[in-house]
């Protein structure tokens, strides 16, 4: 018997030892009953049991430790649940940066002088035009990675456990009280062959089984079928053991990886990086950006100096229909070609199209938009000379030259699509459309002087002067191939590459990785072996998975299917 005095002077650390002194006193009180060696004292029962509840009430009375204030911070911030509530309020936000245009995005002024004075104050004021690089919007990036910092640290210990140190070995009662659980009996000639069995019914179904031998301790069994308290047994237990995709209990914490590299690789992007232009126009150098700055309705452009300098050399716009004009409805494709002077590395000549951007030291160029004013990327002229002879065809690339066969030379200096006469008497164009294109020529005959040409398209009066034939020849402009004045490309300065991080290692990492979570599972199957007192053998078999529960109960059928199958002597299917 224990006293009351024996109780309270005990130092329990759960509730559960105190139940355990109760179970082993009725264990004890059940053996004196059934060998009739003592009467049941129900007075000292009733005592006992008092003494095991005052000891559970003084114990639970007890204050409680108080747990320390860093601690508490530190399980509120590895909270899954405020993980989760965090993450939909980005959402949210995020939603509201798409539902609501952004500063930076073509077409806002459009849209923000069709707001109400009122949501133009209230939007403003709350930084819903630029949300995504606002104070609250960054801080709520930040909270959410240390968040998931600190949950991956706090549980991956245990996921852990499962791959470091797999469960190959349980109590047939644990075994039983899976969802997934049957026993099936063997006709084999001994345990070795039962083993045989079990394990060729699962290498049919993809698993790689072992053999694990361990013993228990159970009490010894009297005639009567009774337990004999009084005597321990060591019972030797067969488990035959497999499992397949045991990484997949990792898949949260990749899912973490790919979440943290998305955050982390836009953050280092938006407070590092910068958006800029620069014009493309043949001919044309420059070591300089124009920086774009937003403020609301307002696009404010400041000069950054680079460390390198950029010459353009050919623009290229591949049209539809050529007989159109360049605007944007008629184009396949931009192509601009530059050649960059480093004094670090060299010349290095990049092409940059639509889909083809050019990287370089951290700046990354892309095609934004053109000048659309009709110039052309390369001539065709038709000489017809003075002599009488047959007409020449020449052709001469933008800003080119070339020299004919009596030493003369051809400068192609400018284009204009619309020729006409300014106020000041001066060449000029009247629009941007080819509406009436002309060539102007530098034109150097042998040991003469350079006189300037005008090579229209049309055939023009010889009685007009910019008509007339100047060097020997009536100039006509044959064809040309049209192209824009210049083009504009836009520039990301992103010296760490933290967007192209946060896409392709996060976004499509995280894609990959909820695949890998949502799509397989761990799955583990166990087989208890046990001999009867007739020779035959009873598989006790049991699994579990972490997920996709439906499908691993079909799949453990299947398991049982061919164990029933390798136990008659046919062959799986």
């Amino acid at each position: 018997m224990y006293s009351k005095e024996y109780l309270a002077a005990q130092t329990f650390t759960k509730p559960h030892d105190l139940y355990d002194i109760f179970f082993e006193f009725e264990d004890k009180l059940i053996f004196h009953w059934v060998t009739n060696r003592c009467q049941l004292d129900k007075l000292s029962l009733y005592k006992t049991m008092s003494a095991v509840e005052d000891a559970i009430t003084i114990k639970d009375s007890a204050k409680s430790p108080s747990i320390p204030v860093l601690n508490r911070i530190l399980d509120l911030l590895s909270s899954v649940r405020l993980g989760v509530i965090v993450l939909c309020v980005l959402v949210v936000f995020a939603m509201a940066g798409m539902l609501i245009i952004q500063q930076n995005v073509v077409g806002f002024d459009a849209y923000y002088a069709g707001l109400t004075p009122a949501e133009k104050i209230v939007f403003g004021k709350l930084g819903l035009f630029d949300i995504y690089h606002s104070w609250y919007f960054n801080f709520l990036l930040v909270f959410l990675s240390l968040n998931i910092v600190l949950a991956s640290i706090d549980r991956f210990p245990s996921a852990w456990s499962y791959i470091s140190k797999p469960k190959t070995f349980a109590t047939r009662a644990w075994l039983s009280e899976q969802k997934q659980s049957k026993v099936i009996e063997l006709t084999a000639h001994s345990k070795e062959e039962a083993e045989v069995i079990v394990k060729n019914a699962l290498i049919s179904n993809g698993y790689k089984p072992q053999t694990n031998e361990f013993s228990t301790a159970e009490y010894a069994l009297k005639p009567d079928g009774t337990k004999d308290f009084s005597s321990l047994n060591q019972v030797s237990n067969t488990i035959v053991f497999a499992e397949k995709g045991r990484f997949n209990r990792l898949g949260a914490y990749v899912v973490h990886v790919a979440l943290l590299t998305l955050f982390m690789g836009h953050f280092v992007a938006n407070q590092t990086g910068f958006d800029a232009d620069v014009q493309m126009i043949p001919g044309e150098a420059t070591d300089e950006l124009q920086k774009i700055e937003y403020d609301l309705d307002r696009k404010e452009k400041f000069g950054v100096q680079l460390p390198f300098t950029m010459t353009c050399t050919d623009i290229e716009q591949k049209l539809i229909d050529q007989r159109g004009g360049i605007d944007v409805q008629n184009t396949l494709d931009w192509r601009t070609e530059m050649r960059v002077d480093d004094p670090d590395y060299g010349t290095t000549i990049a092409e940059i199209s639509l889909n083809k951007p050019f990287n370089y030291r951290g700046y990354r160029f892309f095609q934004a938009q053109t000048i659309p004013v009709g110039n052309a990327r390369k001539i065709g002229l038709t000489l017809e000379p003075q002599t009488g002879s047959e007409p020449i065809d020449v052709s001469i690339d933008r800003l080119g030259t070339t020299t004919l066969a009596d030493g003369t030379m051809i400068e192609f200096a400018q284009f204009l699509p619309d020729f006409v006469f300014n106020a000041d008497g001066k060449p000029d164009t009247k629009s941007g459309a080819y509406n009436n294109p002309v060539a102007i020529l530098n034109v150097t005959p042998p040991n003469e002087k350079a006189v300037r040409v005008y090579a229209f398209q049309g055939n023009l009066a010889a009685n007009i002067p910019v008509g007339a034939p100047k060097a020997g020849y009536k100039w006509r402009l044959s064809s040309f191939e049209k192209a824009p004045l210049a083009h504009v490309l836009s520039v990301k300065y992103d010296p760490y590459d933290g967007a192209f991080i946060a896409w392709y290692f996060g976004g499509f990492g995280l894609i990959a990785a909820l695949c890998f979570v949502f799509f397989l599972s761990h799955r583990r199957i166990w087989g208890m072996i046990d001999e009867n007192d007739n020779g035959t053998f009873n598989v006790l078999l049991a699994g579990d998975t972490n997920r996709n529960h439906a499908a691993f109960e079909d799949k453990f059928g299947k398991v049982i299917e061919d164990l029933q199958q390798e136990n008659s002597g046919e062959e799986p299917i």
